[in-house]
């Protein structure tokens, strides 16, 4: 089998620790690994018994190197993304820089493999919710088209990454042992036993830039614009997995048992839909796991041809490095890797 050598820029963040774990558990074909970060230089990283110092981002570090992983976040992206494209490593990019990119293609590889085709050096891994949401719409939006979807998120602290992990955990403690809270840096407001209808920063419009990213996202990876979305996204205090209520309407009617039949077949989806026995998809089940879960799958009694579902994810695997990873499997499934 041929192997590959692959650069990882952020190993130590979050998503950077998850790439590590799932390039080994899917026995990913690696030859030489790299980790490159900011502020973590010249420490050295365990890897499936390798022992790899972090290095500087520099001039001339991606050569030789045929898929990079980023997740450093979008203004180093900016830096530094076309640079390791000219020196020939493709990059899979996991922050928002070039997602609505024309020229760069944003791929969920359950949804619209074939768009990795077209790339020049940068492919886009999107938004964790909307990875999550349009696993299981494109096989309904295939069948019976989809006019519009309204989602509302619930969307666990480590989106927003380790620090925010912290922070969930000690004003948890805080409040569990009587005290006052001791730490409020992250978030505006204190998250634990909480809800904030507040992810990333608010624009113009009154929706926020999570929420627009959803919108525009989606539309983008379906491939379709005559799709309308509309979002809501809210932080909770849950760790690991982001729910989402989604409601959608369609061309065509199609009724709860055709949507589970087109489900219970569907790559990367796992139907959990037997409320009667409290059967539904929860955070905690899908913490660690790959597959999106969906339940709660219900018609819409107020409109004509509309569907409620429930659909869980984790977002630090399918959200992000996961998904990331699959994109460059992906790549050497169609022999784009030189």
């Amino acid at each position: 089998m041929k192997k590959y050598n692959v650069v990882i820029l952020g190993a130590t963040g979050a998503v950077g620790i998850e790439f590590r774990k799932i390039l080994l558990q899917r026995q990913f074909p690696i030859d030489r690994i790299k980790f490159l970060g900011l502020t973590t230089v010249g420490k050295e990283y365990d890897f499936g018994g390798r022992r790899v110092m972090s290095e500087a981002v520099e001039d001339g570090c991606f050569k030789g190197y045929d898929i990079g992983l980023f997740s450093a976040g979008g203004e180093i992206s900016r830096k530094v993304a076309k640079r390791a494209a000219e020196e020939g490593c493709v990059v899979v990019d996991n922050s928002s820089a070039w997602r609505m990119d024309k020229d760069v293609p944003l791929v969920v590889p359950e949804v619209n493999p074939d768009d990795v085709d077209w790339h020049k050096g940068i492919i886009a891994n999107p938004n964790c919710s909307t990875i999550q949401m349009v696993v299981p719409l494109k096989p309904i939006h295939d069948a019976a088209g989809i006019r519009r979807i309204v989602v509302s998120t619930y969307q666990a602290v480590s989106g927003t990454g380790l620090k925010a992990i912290d922070e969930c955990m000690i004003q948890t403690r805080d409040i569990v042992e009587g005290k006052p809270i001791s730490q409020r840096k992250v978030y505006p407001h204190q998250i634990a036993f909480n809800a904030l209808p507040h992810i990333d920063v608010f624009l113009e419009n009154g929706y926020t830039k999570e929420e627009m990213k959803m919108v525009n996202e989606t539309k983008k990876i379906m491939g379709d614009d005559s799709i309308r979305v509309t979002a809501t996204t809210v932080r909770v205090p849950v760790f690991f997995g982001h729910s989402e209520s989604v409601n959608i309407e369609t061309e065509k009617k199609i009724s709860a048992a055709d949507v589970r039949e087109l489900l219970s077949k569907a790559p990367g989806v796992t139907v959990v839909d037997n409320p009667s026995k409290n059967e539904y998809p929860l955070a905690i089940d899908a913490a660690g796991k790959d597959d999106v879960y969906v339940g709660r799958i219900r018609e819409d009694e107020s409109v004509p041809n509309g569907i409620n579902m429930w659909i869980v994810s984790d977002n630090i695997r399918k959200g992000a490095a996961l998904n990331a990873i699959q994109i460059a499997e992906l790549l050497i499934k169609k022999g784009m890797l030189k």
